[in-house]
């Protein structure tokens, strides 16, 4: 159960942790942590996507080490066996890239959930939402990494000559096909050689939520070289959206563990 509903975390938000992964593009102008105070869901405390990254790395939010994961993690309450839900107010859906990140950590994926139409339905239902902090009681969380989930640019170069999985990109078409600029400075147009694209938005309504388990599987029957399998790798700009296309692989095949390209074109398509 990779999502839940608006009215399932209404029934259940005292049982849970609560997450607000909100994260916006540099270009939208937006400060995800100004609108987190002004409001959010009731007893939710905010993940910083930026901060809670590898500070040591000059690539956007990729995945930290170990052991500071652990320290961010027990830095918010969390401990090993709670249920999480995690919601945003973004239209890249960043809560996946969190929810990718508690996946790869070792947290049980059965007690990892994305709130199903974020912020953005939760307001278009009139639900509550809140200027109140909660007081945060520090917990020891323990991490365990599942390295197989992250593919870094030697793997997915080799990746090009042995074909070893398939790798779909979930950036724009315009942008995979090199039509128009990437929004980050320094990097070429274009793709990896020999991905596929399937543009996250494809699979989103308009309120924010999933579409569809028929739609998202012809989606994937469209882009797929082979049938459904567990051997796929997603891409994006920066590693955000690429969890998009991994939880909604998930909905159609409750085998896959996601695994995301962590550089994407940030790394690859970097100008030399």
């Amino acid at each position: 159960m990779s999502l839940v509903s608006t009215e399932w975390l209404k029934n259940n938000k005292n049982n849970l942790k609560i997450l607000d992964c909100s994260w916006h593009m540099p270009n939208m102008n937006r400060d995800s942590y100004k609108e987190y105070i002004k409001e959010h869901i009731e007893n939710a405390i905010f993940f910083d996507l930026d901060k809670n990254s590898d500070q040591n790395s000059d690539l956007p939010h990729m995945l930290p080490n170990k052991n500071y994961w652990e320290k961010i993690v027990s830095s918010l309450g969390i401990s090993n066996d709670d249920r999480i839900v995690i919601y945003d107010n973004s239209d890249v859906i960043s809560s996946c890239r969190c929810w990718y990140s508690f996946i790869y950590f070792g947290h049980n994926p059965n007690h990892v959930h994305v709130l199903d139409g974020g912020m953005k339905k939760w307001k278009l239902e009139n639900r509550p939402t809140t200027t109140k902090t909660n007081k945060i009681k520090v917990s020891k969380y323990i991490a365990e990494e599942r390295k197989e989930l992250v593919k870094n640019k030697k793997q997915i170069d080799q990746n090009i000559l042995n074909k070893k999985f398939e790798l779909i990109d979930a950036r724009s078409k315009n942008r995979f096909y090199g039509k128009e600029p990437e929004p980050r400075e320094g990097l070429r147009s274009g793709s990896i050689p020999n991905s596929s694209c399937l543009p996250f938005g494809e699979l989103i309504n308009e309120d924010h939520t999933f579409k569809n388990r028929e739609e998202i599987l012809e989606k994937f029957n469209n882009v797929l070289r082979s049938k459904i399998s567990t051997n796929i790798v997603f891409s994006c700009g920066s590693g955000v959206t690429a969890s998009v296309l991994a939880l909604a692989y998930s909905l159609i095949n409750n085998k896959y563990d996601p695994k995301i390209y962590d550089g994407s074109w940030v790394e690859y398509g970097k100008i030399k």
